[in-house]
């Protein structure tokens, strides 16, 4: 019996495909470059010197995360620009204990490699990395036939960033505190599994339908409408007002990350009559017959970002936000009790 020798490409993996991707991608890299970083692409490992920044006694903070199940819409879809950008907002974690967002990695792995989606796809992230003010560092693609099918992507993310010492949040979170709350306009990388089953499988909703009636979007669109990222406001935030803590609103909702910045000793009272909640939840809800409670846990019903601070300096806090693009509402208070949050629905 006699056969062809095996080489890496019939096995699956197209070593050349990589090359191509790599000197696609090393362009978007270059356009994120910021002080600290030295070197580029193609190192073992990325450099960046500390030193170069303007620190006195400087922490790092760092985070991993990636996009979840929002990948299964961009590549149904073939929509690959922005699915980058959401998972730089993965970074905002670190930007929510008081950091400047410094340098990101990513690791994209496909079932199949595509040069030209992989560079839209970091393009993406690149885009993101501006955003934040973070240099794109380094990263990594591979290839995976035997796990994914031939359109299937994975994207995770690495980010680090660095707070003064004595700067890191959250610190004094008191009782009679103002919590203020950032809008989301979509769900960033939170509850997708949820949202495609209610939608799609138990509602029958194709992608290109109106998300709901009367919408100019369609589903599609609000499903892969990019995450926002915060770094930029937290940090006008931390300039203009005394900050207590963020509190980055992913999974889990509000209930599962405010708690995570209570004292012992408190609550954090929530009323959702007190914002705006983006359309697209109400048609999650609608669709899966999904409760209030459940809804709650997993999404952020249009709050990405929570801010506590003396309630004196709220409505300051606000103007900051809308003076950078954002809505912004004074959404509850710090009270006393146990260290959960209850939300009163509207």
């Amino acid at each position: 019996m006699t056969s062809e020798p095996l080489t890496y490409a019939t096995a699956g993996v197209d070593i050349a495909a990589g090359e191509r991707a790599v000197e696609l991608i090393k362009g978007h890299a270059r356009s994120t470059n910021r002080p600290g970083v030295l070197g580029g692409i193609g190192g073992f490992g990325g450099l960046f010197d500390l030193g170069a920044l303007d620190y006195r006694d400087p922490i790092l903070v760092s985070s991993t995360d990636g996009v979840g199940t929002k990948s299964v819409l961009a590549w149904t879809t073939g929509r690959y620009d922005t699915i980058g950008i959401d998972l730089v907002g993965t970074a905002d974690d670190i930007a929510a204990q008081g950091a400047d967002p410094l340098f990101f990695f990513d690791y994209l792995s496909m079932g199949r490699l595509d040069p030209d989606v992989a560079a839209t796809i970091v393009g993406g992230v690149a885009e993101g990395c501006r955003q934040a003010g973070a240099a794109l560092l380094g990263g990594e693609m591979s290839e995976h036939p035997d796990l994914m099918d031939a359109g299937e992507f994975d994207l995770v993310g690495f980010a680090v960033g660095a707070v003064e010492r004595d700067a890191v949040l959250p610190r004094e979170v008191a009782i009679g505190d103002a919590i203020v709350g950032i809008a989301s306009p979509g769900l960033r990388c939170n509850g997708y599994s949820l949202a495609r089953r209610a939608l799609l499988e138990r509602a029958g909703r194709a992608l290109d339908d109106p998300a709901w009636s009367g919408a100019t979007t369609t589903l599609a669109d609000e499903l892969l409408r990019p995450s926002v990222i915060y770094a930029p406001v937290l940090a006008a935030l931390r300039a203009g007002v005394t900050v207590h803590a963020f509190a980055h609103i992913t999974g889990g909702g509000l209930p599962g990350n405010l708690n995570r910045i209570l004292p012992a000793d408190a609550d954090a009272q929530i009323s959702r009559a007190r914002w705006r909640e983006p359309e697209i939840f109400a048609e999650v809800q609608r669709a899966g017959d999904v409760e209030d409670s459940e809804m709650e846990s997993v999404f952020n019903l249009g709050i990405g970002m929570g801010v506590v601070l003396p309630v004196a300096e709220a409505v300051r806090a606000v103007e900051i936000v809308h003076a950078m693009g954002h809505d912004a509402w004074m959404i509850g208070e710090i009270v006393d009790g146990s260290g959960v949050v209850r939300i009163e629905r509207a």
